[in-house]
C-alpha cells in the first residue's frame, strides 16, 4: 500500500513538473513573439545601393495583383538613385510578358534604372535543343535536360547587367534576389538589416501553404542538416532551433526562401560568383543539389560573415499565405508551439540522417574515384533526387 502511494506521488510530481515545464516554455515563447514580432520600419536603416535581381516564369497573376506595385514602392523608398532592377523572364506561356511590359513602362515613367529581358525560349524549345552540358541519361532511357543547370543559367542572366554596370564604375552594396512572392518594402528593409547588416547572406522565410515552410530544398541548418520538419521550429541543430524560437537571426549553412540579400562584391570580383549545378556525371548517379544552396557553398564570404535566416521576415506565394504568417497578433498559436516543440523533440530523439547521408556519400565517393578531376566541395547541398525539365515545369525521377 505504501509503495503504491509513493509511486503515485512520484508520478503526480513528475506530471506537475512536466506541465509546468511546458507552460513556462509556452509562456516565454509567446512573450518573445509579442515583444519582437512587430515591424514598424518604413525606411531602410542605412544608405546602401541595392541591385534587385528577379527571374519570372508564368508569374502574371502575382505580378498584376501585388508584386509589380510592391517592387515600385520598394525602389521609390530606397531611392531611384540607389537601385537597379534586373528582371529576366524565361519563356512564360501565360501573359507574364505583358505584365512585365507594363512594369517596364512604369519604371521608365518614374526614372528607376532597370533592365527587363523577355525571352521567347520556352521549356519546349530548351528540351528540343541538341543535348550537351546540363543533360543526362535518365531511367526513362533517353537524354533529358536537368532542371538545376537550367535554373542556374536563368539566374545568372539576371546578373548580367550587374557585371556590365561594374565595368562602367557603377557599383552596389547588396544584391537582393527577389522571387515571385507577396512582400512589402518593410519586409525588405528588415531583411537588409539582418544581424545589423553584417552577413554573407540573409534570407526571409517563405510559405505557400502555412504553417508548412516552402523552400526546404535549399535550407540547411547550422550543422548542414535539412530541416527536420516543415513547421515551427523547423531545425534539428540546437543553435538554429534556439535562434528561431527567440526570433533572432538564425545561423544556417544555406537558405533561399523567397528573398535573399547578399553583398555584391563576390558577384563582381575577378572570378565572379555565379549560380551552377553539380556536374552532370555526378547527377547521373541520381543526385542533385539546389543552385541556391551551391551559391552559398561557393561564396568566399559564407564562412567568415555567416548566413542567416531572419524569422521576422515571412513572405508568401499568395496573399492568403502572407496574411496567415503575418497576422495582427501572434503568428504562432499556443497549440502550434506546444505541438511543434514536442514533434521536434520526438523526431530528434527517434530519427537520424545517417542512412540518407551515407547513401549519398557512397555515390559521391564512387564518382570521385573515377577521376582526379571529379571534385564537388558542396556535399551538404547534395540529396538523393533527380530533377528534369518538362513543358509545364519539371519532373522528379
Amino acid at each position: 500500500m505504501r509503495r503504491t502511494l509513493v509511486r503515485t506521488r512520484i508520478l503526480r510530481t513528475l506530471l506537475i513538473i512536466f506541465i509546468a515545464w511546458n507552460l513556462i516554455e509556452l509562456h516565454l515563447t509567446l512573450r518573445r513573439i509579442s515583444e519582437v514580432d512587430i515591424i514598424y520600419r518604413e525606411q531602410p536603416q542605412r544608405n546602401e545601393r541595392i541591385y534587385i535581381a528577379s527571374v519570372n516564369w508564368n508569374s502574371e497573376w502575382i505580378l498584376r495583383t501585388h508584386w509589380s506595385q510592391a517592387l515600385v514602392e520598394l525602389a521609390w523608398k530606397l531611392g531611384p538613385e540607389n537601385v537597379y532592377i534586373s528582371i529576366y523572364e524565361s519563356g512564360s506561356y501565360d501573359n507574364t510578358k505583358d505584365a512585365l511590359r507594363e512594369l517596364d513602362m512604369e519604371l521608365d515613367r518614374l526614372q528607376i534604372p532597370h533592365s527587363i529581358t523577355l525571352s521567347p525560349v520556352t521549356h519546349e524549345d530548351e528540351m528540343a535543343a541538341t543535348p550537351g552540358e546540363g543533360w543526362i541519361e535518365t531511367p526513362r532511357g533517353h537524354m533529358e535536360l536537368r532542371r538545376i543547370p537550367y535554373l542556374a543559367r536563368t539566374r545568372n542572366r539576371s546578373l548580367q547587367p550587374l557585371e556590365e554596370l561594374a565595368k562602367q564604375g557603377i557599383t552596389f552594396d547588396k544584391v537582393l534576389f527577389l522571387n515571385d512572392v507577396v512582400f512589402t518594402p518593410n519586409d525588405v528593409f528588415e531583411l537588409l538589416d539582418t544581424n545589423d547588416g553584417s552577413y554573407a547572406a540573409a534570407c526571409s522565410m517563405d510559405f505557400s501553404k502555412p504553417p508548412n515552410y516552402y523552400d526546404t530544398f535549399a535550407l540547411r541548418d547550422a550543422s548542414g542538416n535539412e530541416a527536420i520538419m516543415s513547421t515551427w521550429p523547423f531545425f534539428r541543430n540546437a543553435v538554429s532551433r534556439h535562434a528561431v524560437k527567440n526570433l533572432s537571426p538564425v545561423p544556417v549553412q544555406s537558405c533561399w526562401n523567397g528573398m535573399v540579400a547578399m553583398p555584391a562584391a563576390p558577384f563582381t570580383a575577378k572570378h565572379p560568383l555565379r549560380f551552377r549545378g553539380i556536374p552532370d556525371s555526378l547527377a547521373s548517379s541520381h543526385l542533385e543539389a539546389s543552385e541556391c544552396c551551391l551559391i552559398h557553398a561557393d561564396n568566399p564570404l559564407s564562412v567568415q560573415d555567416g548566413i542567416y535566416m531572419n524569422p521576422l521576415v515571412r513572405v508568401g506565394y499568395s496573399p492568403t499565405a502572407y496574411v496567415a504568417v503575418n497576422p495582427i497578433m501572434n503568428w504562432l498559436s499556443a497549440r502550434s508551439i506546444l505541438q511543434g516543440l514536442w514533434v521536434n523533440r520526438i523526431r530528434r530523439w527517434t530519427t537520424s540522417t545517417w542512412l540518407k547521408d551515407k547513401l549519398a556519400q557512397r555515390r559521391i565517393d564512387r564518382w570521385a574515384a573515377l577521376s582526379p578531376e571529379n571534385k564537388e566541395p558542396a556535399r551538404l547541398c547534395i540529396i538523393n533526387e533527380m530533377q528534369v525539365l518538362h513543358a509545364q515545369g519539371w519532373d522528379h525521377l
